[in-house]
């Protein structure tokens, strides 16, 4: 069973697809650079809207917070407590105000969840701070009532209380500002890490692009490379080389177009073929009409003179010059069968083609020459198919090819031996095949291409026509003959001739009546 021909791929669909493929490893690589820049934006976002303006207001209150303990640590050794009375309470008015821009900073806004978590946290704190001014009006009463009757001692006292909570207030700023660097610094080390590892898989996607793109160009010169072969096959065949070359399929346009380049090339070697047997068969009808003219007239009064002469010997009963003069006889029958087969060549006719059963004309012809073969010791066996249709043929003349063909393979077997002549349908089912196997030496596998030209013969008194004759008959019938060698040995030669043979110029088809 013949295995499904795969679907045929176009040249320009294999390199569509290859610089497809080059074009999806740019795209992975852009596209990565894409989220690379993204996720690097998003960073830079979250450090410049989230993380900074938390840190730069936690800043503030705490440099706030650490002047107002410092000139609170101070009040009590000032020379003009009045005046630092003054500023600090100017301060812890404004104060205020500070922590509630950083709950406004902490309050807005914002889609990143470690954010938010310390936007809560700073608002948990804020909110605790502002919850301790609660008493610091009483608190600085005592301590300002203190200085005021001169009670140093319990001015200190209410001082260092008040700088204690103000430290624990900025104690708590500090924290604040440290875990908000930490998180920056966290957020930096990652964007860090992500740029590094982002660089890293730029280069290899690019490596990967180039490599895809390298391998894709020798694709597309491994595609296109049939078609350099088919351009010098193409001047090879200009300078008259019509060697056949295998072809490599490589189903495209361009395996299609290198298989049918070499299928014209083989028509034209066999049309080549055919025109110098043509011209051949030209040169042997002029030998043959010159041979007709010059040896046949010649022959016919050297063979009247030579039977005159053989009377003669015979009434006087020399025996060695009767030998003689049955060699000069069979050498003049020889030349006349010569020349008769130049003749038969120059002047065959086109085929008479009438319905016929070829398994009648092999039986009848077996018939006839089963004699002969007996004489040489061959056993002749007939193979017939039964329920053989009929095909378009010329009698006399495919009498005469199977002849040449049978007394060849008798020939080819000098000490005897078993022919087999079969007839049965061809494996193509649109003709009828003639097998005609012997068991001789067989052909060497390098005359098989030769065997058929004119002139050619391996025997040594032979003229080279037989087989010629037979192969211009056979395709006169639109049949095709091949010789083949048989295993372990022996020769076979194949006639298969077609159910309806097509009208060719000059057959004869058989008109009823």
């Amino acid at each position: 069973m013949r295995a499904p021909r795969r679907p045929r791929r176009t040249v320009a669909e294999r390199l569509l697809g290859s610089y497809a493929l080059v074009l999806v490893a740019f795209g992975v690589t852009v596209g990565w650079s894409f989220l690379a820049l993204r996720a690097a934006e998003h960073d830079a976002e979250l450090l410049r809207a989230g993380y900074a303006p938390l840190l730069l207001r936690i800043g503030e209150a705490l440099s706030e917070q650490n002047v107002f303990a410092a000139q609170l640590n101070h009040i009590t050794a000032a020379k003009n407590p009045s005046d630092v009375r003054e500023w600090i309470e100017t301060a812890r008015r404004t104060r205020p105000f500070t922590f509630s821009e950083l709950k406004k900073t902490a309050e807005r806004p914002d889609s990143d969840p470690a954010v938010q978590r310390f936007q809560e946290e700073i608002l948990r704190e804020t909110g605790a701070i502002e919850a301790s001014f609660a008493d610091e009006p009483a608190r600085f009463a005592t301590m300002h009532d203190a200085q005021a009757v001169g009670d140093r001692e319990g001015a200190e006292r209410a001082r260092n209380d008040l700088v204690k909570r103000e430290a624990e207030i900025a104690q708590r700023l500090l924290t604040l500002k440290r875990r908000v660097e930490d998180a920056m610094d966290s957020l930096t080390a990652r964007a860090r890490r992500r740029e590094e590892r982002s660089v890293q898989l730029l280069v290899g996607l690019a490596l990967l692009t180039f490599l895809v793109g390298v391998v894709t160009s020798l694709y597309a010169r491994r595609v296109l490379a049939p078609l350099t072969v088919v351009t010098a096959r193409a001047n090879a065949v200009a300078r008259g080389d019509l060697t056949p070359h295998p072809t490599v399929d490589t189903n495209d346009e361009i395996g299609e177009l290198a298989t049918t380049f070499e299928g014209m090339v083989g028509a034209i070697q066999r049309a080549r073929s055919e025109l110098v047997q043509a011209e051949r068969l030209a040169t042997i009808g002029k030998m043959a009409a010159h041979v007709t003219h010059e040896i046949r007239n010649p022959l016919s009064a050297i063979g009247l003179n030579v039977e005159l002469l053989e009377e003669e010997v015979a009434a006087g009963g020399d025996t060695e010059s009767m030998a003689l003069v049955q060699a000069v006889k069979s050498e003049i029958d020889r030349l006349s069968r010569i020349a008769e087969q130049y003749l038969s060549v120059a002047r065959r006719p086109a085929p008479h083609l009438e319905r016929e059963r070829v398994d009648d004309l092999v039986r009848e012809l077996c018939a006839f020459l089963r004699p002969e073969l007996d004489r040489a010791n061959v056993r002749l066996e007939i193979e017939v198919q039964e329920g053989l249709p009929e095909v378009d043929l010329d009698e006399s003349q495919l009498r005469q090819a199977l002849v040449n063909l049978i007394r060849n393979a008798r020939e080819a077997m000098p000490k005897g031996g078993t022919l087999t002549v079969s007839v049965a349908r061809a494996e193509s089912g649109d003709g009828v095949e003639i097998r005609i196997d012997d068991e001789g030496a067989g052909v060497p596998e390098e005359l098989l291409a030769t065997i058929f030209d004119p002139f050619f013969t391996t025997k040594q008194r032979g003229t080279g026509l037989g087989l010629a004759v037979t192969r211009e008959i056979v395709e006169a019938h639109h049949g095709i003959i091949r010789c083949e060698r048989r295993s372990p040995k022996g020769t076979r030669f194949r006639i298969v001739l077609p159910l309806d043979a097509p009208i060719a110029s000059g057959a004869q088809p058989h008109q009823p009546q």
